[in-house]
């Protein structure tokens, strides 16, 4: 049997991180995932996707992730039912084994996505904070 899932999309809100009664780290969130067809005359459309992640993983969205950020998820389908003043419910969610940052960093202001450059001594160009141990580097820079 085989259940995995991919997707890209966009968070809904922020995570929301708890924790399980034996102290396991939980984060939940929404993810915004456009569908690939479009009708002639109509919006885009989007489906919803729930989103849970358990442990380190949890830890690490709830740190870096915010609403509107792009994501990718990787993981499986898991369904709940459960049982509410005399309701049977049911909750199609993903378990996030993997989540990963797709698109632009985000900037320290908040005010949107956008990647910073400045130069750095060696002459080369830098993206994002001065500590963040990444640097762009064009083909015609590479030593091999």
């Amino acid at each position: 049997m085989l259940n995995k899932v991919m997707l890209m999309g966009r968070l809904t809100r922020d995570p929301e991180l708890r924790a399980t009664q034996s102290g396991v780290s939980v984060v939940t969130f929404t993810l915004a995932v456009d569908r690939n067809f479009q009708r002639q005359g109509e919006e885009r459309q989007a489906d919803f996707i729930n989103i849970v992640a358990f442990r380190h993983t949890a830890e690490f969205v709830k740190k870096y992730f915010v609403k509107g950020q792009l994501a990718c998820v990787c993981g499986s389908i898991q369904t709940r039912t459960w049982e509410q003043d005399g309701k049977k419910n049911y909750a199609t969610e993903v378990i996030a084994d993997e989540v990963h940052f797709t698109g632009d960093r985000r900037d320290n202001s908040g005010n949107g996505y956008q990647t910073q450059q400045r130069p750095s001594n060696d002459g080369f160009v830098q993206d994002g904070p001065a500590n963040d141990g990444f640097m762009t580097v064009e083909d015609d820079q590479l030593p091999f």
